[in-house]
């Protein structure tokens, strides 16, 4: 865990440092049953960190369990820089309650290497 303080002066306690959210942009999933590449825009919407929605009943979501470690590439804004690939672990999917989300969950990433 980090202790940072953030913007406000409060402490962050933030499992990730705050560097990865501002570092990458999206993140690309895939896992043996899919039949597809997944693109997710990452999301620092969560307390509880970074995190991608993922809409209800879709595939991805159905093979995704608390807990999986997945290798999965990080890209950054820069079109021509190359993606970093790093073990990430599915941390929490918890359904988004807010209408400006509705129908999608959040999926908590965290990397691990």
């Amino acid at each position: 865990m980090h202790d940072d303080f953030g913007k406000n002066g409060c402490i962050e306690r933030r499992s990730e440092p705050r560097k990865m959210i501002d570092k990458y942009f999206r993140v690309e999933l895939s896992k043996d049953g899919l039949t597809h590449f997944y693109n997710f825009k990452l999301r620092d919407i969560s307390s509880k960190g970074m995190c991608i929605l993922v809409k209800e009943g879709s595939d991805v979501l159905k093979s995704l369990k608390v807990g999986d470690i997945l290798d999965m590439k990080y890209y950054t804004e820069e079109h021509s820089s190359q993606p970093q690939q790093f073990k990430t672990k599915i941390k929490y999917i918890t359904k988004d309650h807010q209408e400006r989300f509705k129908g999608h969950c959040l999926v908590g990433l965290s990397i691990i290497e």
